[in-house]
């Protein structure tokens, strides 16, 4: 390599120098990994410049021989990890090793917490390989020239981890990257052959790249007296990992360790998969598909817009990172890799989206991650319900935008119940169904802001003295999934908190009829109060749905309730008015003295609190919050005095 030239000092962005400090000390303790995340960097390079070449096989530079070499230094204590894929230019360099080019960054920073294990696993979602360097190093040198470029356009990057990197230009006659660390004095122990070699066997045996190393001398014997000595071989280099696509292999063939590891590769994931599943079809649709589920939630997994995808490759040929179009959006959280011999090499995203055997292997895919979701809640419910702690939510997405597998994802939903009395969100509408009672034929459900005002509900109270289950729904996703949804095996869903009350054959004909009486005998009542709200109501009834509460505000079966009225307010949506039904319970102490009430203007007062108090009890807001305050401080009076 030449003399440097236009040499220049830059500082890091500041999110990279917290980063940096970070890892060096949230990842100490898992400081080996180091080696995977270069390797694996090398071998998302080679990828790269085989895509490339595809249409331009100059790139090559006559060199079509891809291989990542490890070598080291015991005595100037360096290890290098060089390749002979796509490499970078000075503004690669400057871009990629300098700065982080992820949208949400600085919400991420916010989310560390000075705990280190925790911190580790958030970086490790994260994904930023090259900055590991630092765990082990105090000085990184960086040599590299992109494919296609001049010799005399090489690179030099160099940093101790700190503030700032130098950058010069130099003459480089192969392409790729060479990363030169420079060891700390206690990381010593890396300068060595077999340590080297049993890290890339342990963390990059699945890459499907060559990982040579140079082979460790061997001490010739002894000559025989009378014998000429045995010439020393000049070194040579051999390959350390298996070297093979991992998705290629057969499933008895791969261990979990060993998959493990591939998915640490395509995800960038310090943390192992929850599940996977690895298929190889055969037929009109030929592909082999590797999917896992990770175990915590990526930091922009609400990101809509954010990359995402599957690995693809065609014919075991890298094409793209993130290619989206072979799993809808609310399976964005699955990563893994995808490999058919149905599209063309020459494909692009443009392509990808009008090419028929995309929609195939989507919905093909699409299947396969779903029974992996439902095998893993059949066999381990515990993995299963920690997986829905991380990304039930995504999931609940599921049945607005995937007709064709409704069934599929309602089976794995879950949520909090009456039933089990907990917050814990573990009750599947299989579990539901088999606890219905006889003669109910629906699927109740309430809607709420929190697990505390759902389960307060006055809603509930009929539901409670019958035993019949209700689905405490609290997510802000809820309200909007459940208009997506109209029936589950058979038992269509109802929002207690809408419509009138119908609980079909678990009511007897006795208690319908008592019903009837008293809704004659109150109608006066009920006239009376129409007259006093008058504008704020859209009808008043007697209910049977109440047995403590003295009344409730229920909306009519197709009105949009209170939780998605907030979210389309807060969004700057308009929001269509909604008069609620206001509904008595003739057996409470204060309906009834509401309706001996002979005092026109106290009757007044108290219909509008008990209205108000309705309201509130419903998660709703009062329009005149003084009013309500001045009606309620002048009855306490009253009654006091």
């Amino acid at each position: 390599m030449s003399t440097e030239t236009q040499k220049e000092t830059l500082g890091f962005q500041t999110e990279v120098k917290q980063l940096l400090h970070l890892m060096i000390h949230s990842l100490y303790s898992n400081k080996e990994i180091f080696l995977r995340e270069l390797i694996s960097n090398a071998s998302d390079a080679a990828e790269k410049l085989r895509f490339e070449a595809l249409s331009n096989a100059d790139l090559y530079e006559n060199d079509g021989d891809i291989r990542i070499r490890v070598s080291f230094d015991e005595a100037a204590k360096t290890i290098t990890i060089d390749d002979n894929g796509i490499g970078m230019s000075r503004q690669d360099v400057i871009d990629h090793l300098g700065t982080i080019a992820k949208s949400g960054t600085s919400g991420f920073l916010s989310q560390l917490t000075g705990d280190q294990k925790k911190d580790s696993q958030l970086i490790g979602q994260f994904g930023v390989g090259f900055y590991s360097a630092f765990i082990v190093a105090d000085k990184v040198d960086v040599f590299s020239r992109r494919a296609g470029l001049a010799a005399a356009e090489g690179v030099h990057w160099s940093s101790r981890g700190e503030g700032e990197f130098s950058i010069a230009t130099l003459e480089k006659e192969s392409r790729g990257t060479s990363i030169v660390l420079h060891l700390k004095e206690e990381e010593a122990e890396f300068a060595n052959s077999w340590r080297l070699r049993e890290l890339v066997r342990k963390y990059s045996d699945h890459i499907a790249l060559p990982v040579v190393m140079q082979k460790d001398a061997v001490e010739p014997e002894e000559p025989e007296e009378g014998q000429e000595p045995t010439p020393v071989a000049a070194p040579q280099d051999e390959t350390v990992n298996s070297a093979t696509a991992l998705w290629t292999r057969s499933k008895s063939e791969v261990t979990d360790e060993e998959y493990s590891e591939f998915y640490k590769h395509v995800s960038h994931d310090f943390n192992d998969p929850l599940s996977w599943s690895h298929s190889k079809v055969e037929g009109s649709l030929e592909y082999s598909s590797l999917l896992y589920v990770p175990e915590k939630a990526p930091y922009d997994l609400w990101n809509r817009e954010a990359p995402r995808g599957l690995k693809l490759y065609i014919q075991r040929v890298f094409i793209m990172d993130q290619a989206d179009q072979f799993l809808p959006l609310y399976l964005r959280f699955i990563k893994g890799v995808v490999d058919s011999s149905n599209l063309s090499l020459n494909i692009s995203r443009e392509i990808l989206q009008k090419d028929p055997h995309v929609d195939k292997l989507r919905a093909a895919l699409s299947k396969r991650a779903l029974d992996m979701l439902a095998k893993l809640a059949k066999n381990d419910a515990d993995k299963y319900q920690a997986f829905w702690k991380e990304f039930g939510q995504v999931l609940k997405e599921g049945p607005a935008e995937d007709h064709a597998n409704r069934e599929k994802v309602l089976k794995l939903l879950r949520f909090a119940s009456t039933h089990t009395g907990t917050s814990d969100q573990n009750v599947g509408l299989d579990d539901y169904v088999a606890r219905m009672q006889e003669g109910q034929s629906k699927i109740y459900y309430v809607v709420a802001d929190s697990f505390n005002a759902a389960k307060s509900s006055p809603h509930l109270e009929i539901f409670r003295k019958k035993g019949i289950e209700v689905l405490l729904l609290t997510d802000r996703i809820d309200e909007w999934m459940m208009s997506h949804l109209f029936d589950f095996d058979g038992k269509s869903f109802q929002d207690v908190s809408k419509g009138e009350l119908d609980l079909g054959e678990v009511e007897n004909e006795e208690e319908k009829a008592a019903q009837e009486a008293t809704a004659k005998e109150l109608s006066g009542l009920v006239e009376r109060l129409k007259t006093q709200l008058g504008e704020r109501v859209s009808d008043v009834r007697i209910t049977h749905r109440l047995t403590d509460s003295p009344a409730c505000v229920v909306l009519g079966s197709y009105d949009m309730g209170a939780q998605m009225r907030r979210i389309m307010e807060a969004a700057g949506q308009p929001v269509p008015e909604v008069k609620p039904v206001f509904e008595l319970n003739p057996a409470h102490p204060l309906i009834q003295k509401l309706d001996q009430e002979v005092d026109e203007d106290r009757f007044g007062e108290l219909s509008l609190v008990i209205f108000d108090q309705a309201g509130l009890a419903a998660g709703g807001q009062l329009d005149d919050p003084a009013a309500y305050v001045a009606r309620l401080n002048k009855l306490l009076l009253e009654l006091s005095q």
